[in-house]
């Protein structure tokens, strides 16, 4: 049965790859089995971690009638797929979207504003060495540069236009650094796949 296991997934890998010579149907029935698989596990787990334990057992075991309100919310979601009765789903929508701003703008000004501001400000109170305060102060120049950018009110030139030039080679640091982290970690992916195809299925090394 390993045996078998190691096969078929030696035979996926390969479909998949083999994108890169054209489009063909092993890539495709690999691509749709891949998405197929997914979306069912999904389910399941949307069914198990979801419906069971916040739908059914409250409602049928523990009798509290008042989670048909959110469920009959919930179902109200579905009448978008009817464009008669889509306007049913304008209440549950309008509930989501303002819960959901409600509890998404502390969440990211704690997250994202506030700490980065601590993340700026915390490595001066802790610097030991050259090296520490350099990069303390690398960071600090590249924050405020970078927002000197993003300020689209006034027009970018004079002192105003240098500092939000400084925030662009900032920009292309942040994302030459992020591409590059995203290339090592699909070439960490296929040397997985080349590693199983080689050792597990050919035996080639050890």
């Amino acid at each position: 049965m390993e045996t078998f296991g190691i096969w078929i997934a030696a035979f996926l890998t390969l479909s998949i790859y083999s994108f890169l010579y054209r489009d063909n149907p092993f890539y495709k029935f690999a691509e749709h089995l891949l998405v197929g698989m997914s979306v069912g596990f999904l389910i399941v787990i949307a069914y198990m971690d979801t419906v069971v334990p916040k739908v059914l057992d409250p409602l049928f075991v523990h009798k509290r009638l008042l989670v048909i309100i959110p469920v009959a919310l919930g179902l109200l979601m579905f009448t978008r797929f009817s464009k008669k009765h889509a306007w049913l789903s304008r209440p549950a929508l309008a509930l989501y979207i303002g819960f959901g701003a409600g509890v998404s703008i502390p969440a990211n000004m704690q997250s994202y504003i506030l700490a980065q501001m601590k993340a700026t400000i915390s490595p001066f109170a802790q610097i030991a060495s050259f090296g520490d305060g350099l990069n303390a102060i690398i960071v600090l120049v590249g924050l405020i540069t970078t927002l000197f950018y993003f300020f689209f009110s006034k027009k970018h030139e004079g002192v105003f236009g240098g500092l939000s030039k400084v925030g662009i080679y900032f920009l292309m640091i942040f994302f030459g650094a992020t591409f590059g982290f995203t290339v090592m970690a699909r070439v960490s992916l296929l040397i997985g796949r080349v590693t199983f195809l080689l050792r597990d299925w050919l035996h080639i090394i050890n």
